[in-house]
């Protein structure tokens, strides 16, 4: 099998782990050790200087603390959504919340330093569901993604408690640093950060690694910012005048 397709395999077992209700046929037990048998495997593969076990190891004693994130994630999606008809639903249904899950599986791993694994994680729900999550974007508890289509979250991005965002959401970065040969500056934060309680609505734009959207704010559909906001914000376009003909 190909990477993507042992990735794909380590998924299956991480949402069997994190659903069982959905994707537990193998029970969470066997879910966690077929996840912890794969990831060592192509851990040791990925670095062959570094104790695969360990990092493993490492990797599943955070799952419960994962677990927790989504299912808050989970609560969010219900709570938010008037025509989610229950959690169930939202765990078998939303691309959001299945786009969220594996990135928080992955951005552990991201954290663990381990190399390509959690970027083609993102890139396997990112085909799936068209939401593009880098797996080092930091993401709080109760997060929800209504619709989820187009939405791109960067690797610096940085996002509080009980935000929501809509399709076509995108938190990215300005013009990139470049050193005196012209090669791109790695390492600096390109991408904004989102406080709590914030809701950000279909095809807004957000830039910049200096771009902070206060707490408890709004950010309307189409917005194009760049700049920061404080808090308590509500952020929108001028409404273009429609021109109406009656057909005759």
């Amino acid at each position: 099998m190909t990477l993507p397709q042992r990735t794909a395999h380590i998924i299956k077992h991480g949402m069997a782990a994190l659903h069982p209700c959905v994707y537990g046929e193998l029970g969470v037990k066997g879910a966690v050790e077929g996840m912890s048998a794969d990831l060592e495997r192509e851990i040791a593969l990925l670095c062959p200087h570094r104790d695969a076990g360990a990092t493993t190891a490492a990797f599943v004693a955070r799952l419960p603390e994962v677990r927790r994130l989504v299912e808050t994630d989970i609560d969010a999606a219900y709570d938010g959504d008037p025509a989610a008809t229950s959690r169930m639903e939202v765990v078998m249904a939303y691309p959001g919340l299945y786009a969220v899950t594996i990135h928080r599986l992955a951005h552990e791993l991201y954290r663990l330093e381990v190399p390509i694994l959690p970027r083609v994680m993102s890139e396997l729900a990112h085909s799936k569901t068209g939401i593009d999550i880098h797996p080092g974007a930091t993401i709080g508890e109760r997060f929800f993604i209504d619709h989820g289509t187009g939405v791109v979250i960067g690797e610096t991005t940085v996002i509080g408690r009980n935000v929501r965002l809509y399709q076509g959401v995108t938190l990215g970065g300005l013009s990139f640093d470049k050193d005196g040969n012209g090669a791109l500056v790695k390492g600096l934060k390109r991408h904004p950060n989102i406080e709590d309680n914030v809701v950000i609505y279909a095809n807004a734009t957000i830039l910049g690694g200096g771009t902070t959207i206060g707490h408890d704010s709004e950010i309307g559909g189409n917005v194009w910012l760049k700049d920061s906001v404080p808090p308590f914000s509500r952020v929108y376009n001028k409404p273009p005048a429609p021109v109406i003909k009656t057909i005759a």
